[in-house]
């Protein structure tokens, strides 16, 4: 049963859905949150869903097919959907006094308040676009890493420029949206009001290594914006060494058509 003091009960799942890009969140009302930062509303069928404007949507106790329908009643504010979105997968029990933590794929709260809801969407909404990011990053290293290899190889670059500064164009979007619009190293606003839950926060943020994910993900996107970048230089002085071959051919042509014309009289 979703309240304005969170979900009373003793066990339920937690579900991160990254739907699309990102969600227009200034289209909801805010007289219908139970909390603004992140917004937070209940599900008309049971449960409540955490929104985050970098395109994730958490639910807690909410069935499948109430995800469902509620996942179509927002996708007019989505931008960018994508056609496979990235999900993640925990259960939360609920142990007044225990010690709030994770062990194996079980999220322990001394409540389910709504704050600590928050705390669990934040971190989840996190790993579920760092997954995303990975695989994205993953896809562009398969793709680069045998330009690398024909270079090492036969000496050659084998790549198309546009191809290339494709590769470094989404390296480069990958990190601002990360910093800029997802903030995966920044802590939850909620800690602000409520310093008492950041052992908890640190907790699951360590369980989902999150800043070692980052920082993985930030130096795998270094070093493949570096090597598009540099096969991308190699290419141009190709055709830079190229350009400078066909002149001198010119000035050679030209130099042996005078002096045939100076030795024939032409």
């Amino acid at each position: 049963m979703a309240q304005s003091r969170g979900i009373d009960k003793k066990a339920f799942a937690a579900h991160a859905v990254l739907i699309g890009e990102r969600i227009d969140l200034r289209a909801w009302k805010t007289a219908d949150a139970l909390s603004t930062s992140p917004l937070t509303v209940a599900v008309r069928e049971g449960g409540i869903a955490i929104l985050f404007r970098f395109g994730v949507v958490v639910f807690f106790d909410v069935s499948a097919t109430a995800q469902a329908v509620f996942l179509d009643d927002i996708k007019r504010f989505v931008g960018n959907p994508y056609g496979t979105p990235e999900t993640e997968k925990v259960e939360v029990r609920t142990e007044p006094g225990a010690r709030e933590g994770m062990a194996g794929d079980t999220v322990t709260v001394d409540s389910g308040a709504v704050e600590r809801m928050q705390l669990i969407a934040d971190v989840l909404s996190k790993s579920v676009v760092l997954a995303w990011y990975e695989s994205q990053v993953a896809a562009n290293f398969d793709r680069v890493e045998p330009l690398a290899r024909d270079l090492e190889r036969t000496g050659r670059v084998s790549g198309h420029v546009k191809e290339l500064l494709k590769y470094i164009g989404t390296m480069l979007l990958t990190q601002q949206l990360m910093v800029g619009r997802v903030a995966i190293s920044d802590k939850p606003e909620i800690l602000w009001e409520r310093p008492d839950l950041e052992g908890l926060f640190l907790r699951l943020e360590s369980e989902f290594e999150i800043r070692e994910r980052l920082n993985e993900l930030e130096r795998k996107i270094n070093l493949v914006a570096r090597t598009a970048e540099t096969l991308l230089q190699l290419i141009h002085s190709r055709h830079s060494l190229r350009v400078e071959w066909y002149i001198v051919i010119l000035i050679v042509a030209e130099i042996l058509l005078t002096v045939y014309a100076m030795v024939y009289g032409l």
